[in-house]
């Protein structure tokens, strides 16, 4: 009797370990190779790059700008609208009141002539709104001027009979975030009613932060047990449903990009998992990912007052920012 209790003991054991195991398998393997070893310095297309991102984190993130601060977000809405009419857009607006104020997510597309509701579609977005008192240089600066550094570098990417939908959501930031009126959720929800065939949607959100220092980097329950403590990578994460659509990006994103790239699938339990406009549109039944640099477990300045444009690390953003342009090229063909 009591060999036949320690064999089912030993049996459940090994399954349990195999259910471990297939689980940490599934949530954390990620296609090709991490970039490892140091990291080469800026080529002259990204510095060039770099300086036009600073421009407009500048511009877009000086000073708290929310529904608080309307004036300010008026001023960096205003400033959105006129960089992508400055590069050949006619820049679509969704506005709704909030507080009696009317607020609103800018958006600009490329499509082939017959597109419809059955397009394929790519949306790649970022929140341009602050939180508080927070200017919010790197929550969001760096995520919205990668999306207009983005309309500039995908403004000529063949289509391969897809639609690119470029969009700066309004409202992310508390008390808004998770509610109707947070504005990935009100653009997601719209796509949704007129049945358009969204493939996949990308939210940038705090991606200008990097540090090669030990104990840089922290990370919720139980991924503190899986990866290293060094702030030097940019991380790709997926709520469930989009593991297949990040493998994808991540794949194109490795195979271009020299710098280091951690990810995985998780549910939105977990801290910081769902923290992004990535989550509307998972809300909605998109596959959906957020590219971060993992925001509080990384950034000390997050949500403060100290958020400032000088904070922000423009040469990796660009390198970011590059990788992005190439795994959306590769979703698009």
């Amino acid at each position: 009797m009591l060999r036949i209790v320690v064999r089912t003991l030993v049996a459940l054991l090994l399954l349990a370990l195999v259910a471990l195991g297939a689980a940490y398998w599934y949530s954390v393997h990620l296609p090709g190779q991490s970039f490892a070893g140091p990291v080469p310095a800026a080529t002259e297309q990204e510095r060039a790059l770099a300086a036009r991102l600073q421009r407009h984190v500048e511009a877009i993130a000086s000073e708290p700008h929310n529904v608080v601060h309307y004036g300010a977000l008026e001023r960096a809405a205003a400033y959105i609208e006129t960089e992508l009419a400055a590069l050949g857009y006619t820049p679509q607006a969704q506005a709704w009141d909030v507080d009696g104020k009317s607020v609103r997510n800018i958006s600009v597309e490329l499509a082939p002539p017959n597109a419809n509701a059955d397009t394929p579609t790519l949306v790649i977005g970022a929140h341009y709104d602050s939180y508080g008192n927070a200017p919010g240089a790197n929550d969001n600066g760096t995520g919205s001027a990668a999306v207009l550094e983005l309309a500039r570098l995908l403004k000529d990417a063949p289509l391969g009979g897809k639609r690119l939908r470029l969009v700066l959501f309004v409202n992310e930031e508390p008390p808004y975030g998770g509610t109707p009126d947070m504005g990935s959720y009100r653009y997601a929800k719209a796509l949704k009613e007129n049945g358009e065939n969204v493939i996949g949607m990308i939210s940038l959100e705090t991606i200008g932060s990097f540090s090669d220092e030990p104990g840089s980097q922290q990370y919720p329950f139980p991924f503190n047990h899986v990866f290293d403590d060094v702030g030097n990578f940019v991380a790709f994460v997926a709520l469930p449903g989009g593991r297949t659509f990040l493998h994808d990006v991540v794949r194109s994103f490795r195979a271009d990009t020299a710098l280091p790239s951690i990810g995985g699938t998780a549910p939105e339990s977990i801290p910081g998992i769902a923290w992004s406009d990535h989550w509307s549109f998972y809300t909605f039944g998109y596959p959906a990912i957020m590219v971060t640099d993992t925001a509080p477990f990384r950034y000390r300045h997050y949500h403060t007052a100290e958020d400032t444009p000088d904070k922000v690390d423009y040469d990796k953003l660009a390198r970011v920012t590059f990788g992005i342009a190439a795994a959306a090229r590769d979703q698009l063909r």
